[in-house]
C-alpha cells in the first residue's frame, strides 16, 4: 500500500542548512513529525551540537532548528513501506527538493542515512532548476 509524506517541511527563507532524511518512520507519521521515536537520537544530538536545551514540543524542535538556519525535510513524497524499513522502499515519488532549496538560502545539503553517518554535499555551485 503506498504511504504518503504526512509532515511539512521545516524551513524558512534564511535557512542555509538542509537536513535530508528517507521517509518518515511509522512513530513518526503518527506523531506527524520527524525523528518522532522516543529511541531516535536526531534531537539529542542536534541539541548537542547547537549547544542548545534539547527540545520535547514539535514547536520546540522547529524553533531551535529555525533559529539555527537549518532546514528538514525527507526527499520521498510517497512510496511503498513495509512499517519503517528503509530497505523494503519501493515505487518511490520524491519531493521538490529543488523547490524548497529555491525558497531558501540553502548552502549545504545533509543526507542522513539508516547507517549511523551523515553525508554533506557542501556549498551548492549549480542553481537547481525546476
Amino acid at each position: 500500500m503506498t504511504q504518503y509524506h504526512n509532515i511539512p517541511p521545516v524551513y524558512d527563507k534564511n535557512s542555509r542548512i538542509l537536513i535530508l532524511g528517507s521517509f518518515p518512520s511509522v512513530k513518526s507519521r503518527e506523531a506527524q513529525f520527524f525523528y518522532g521515536h522516543p529511541q531516535n537520537r536526531f534531537w539529542k544530538v542536534m541539541s548537542a551540537v547547537l549547544d542548545c536545551d534539547l527540545p520535547v514540543t514539535v514547536q520546540q524542535k522547529k524553533l531551535m532548528l529555525l533559529s539555527h538556519n537549518i532546514a528538514v525535510w525527507d526527499v520521498i513524497g510517497s512510496c511503498e513501506i513495509t512499517g519503517s524499513s528503509d530497505a523494503t522502499i519501493s515505487s518511490v515519488v520524491p519531493n521538490d527538493i529543488a523547490g524548497l532549496v529555491a525558497e531558501t538560502s540553502v548552502t549545504k545539503i545533509f543526507l542522513q542515512t539508516v547507517r549511523p553517518l551523515i553525508i554533506c554535499i557542501s556549498d551548492i555551485a549549480v542553481k537547481m532548476s525546476e
